[in-house]
């Protein structure tokens, strides 16, 4: 699980460095240039997806030790909770419905439920690792961007219509159903549909 906990590390450390160091974030700039610096991000940022994505295949290919057996009813538990993901998740590239202004991040609900979701159902030491870091990391931006709010360095989303529920309803539902259906055992190799 090496390559694993190496890649979350690099994650969390690129991921969190604007809210929790963004004097190191601004030095960086200061020597790159932005577009240096977003070239270097986006580079560090891939870099650590492909050792999380090769380290958890490694980890699931050698096997890892069991933490806890969930339920089988837990798979049905999962699977609604990832429509729910999905449907958040396209609420939050849209503009601002009753869904993005109630949520206020949309996307990292749909994060923090992803990864909720996917513990609930795996109980493998490389899948909690994953699932703990990632809801882990969702949590503290989270906490971080309700500070940012409060300091007037980012806004909140302002209801624009109700028509981009509607929209990210039925786009998260047929995103939801792609995942299911083909893209998720395409992409992880586990079907999640018995």
């Amino acid at each position: 699980m090496t390559l694993l906990i190496i890649g979350l590390v690099l994650f969390i450390a690129t991921h969190l460095l604007r809210p929790v160091a963004p004097g190191l974030r601004n030095a960086g700039i200061a020597a790159l240039g932005k577009p240096g610096w977003m070239a270097l991000h986006g580079i560090v940022s891939l870099a650590s997806l492909a050792l999380i994505v090769y380290g958890f295949i490694d980890a699931r290919e050698n096997g890892g030790e069991m933490l806890y057996f969930p339920p089988p009813f837990m798979a049905h538990i999962t699977l609604t909770l990832m429509a729910i993901a999905a449907i958040c998740l396209v609420a939050g590239f849209l503009p601002p419905g009753h869904i993005r202004t109630k949520l206020k991040f949309p996307i990292l609900v749909a994060i923090k439920i992803w990864a909720l979701a996917h513990l609930l159902a795996n109980g493998e030491s490389y899948s909690v690792l994953l699932f703990v870091t990632i809801l882990a990391w969702a949590v503290i931006l989270r906490i971080t961007l309700k500070k940012r709010i409060a300091a007037g360095e980012t806004k909140l989303p302002v209801f624009v219509s109700a028509k981009y529920d509607v929209t990210a309803v039925v786009v998260g539902l047929a995103l939801y159903a792609v995942i299911v259906l083909k893209l998720h055992e395409w992409l992880i190799g586990v079907a999640p549909l018995p």
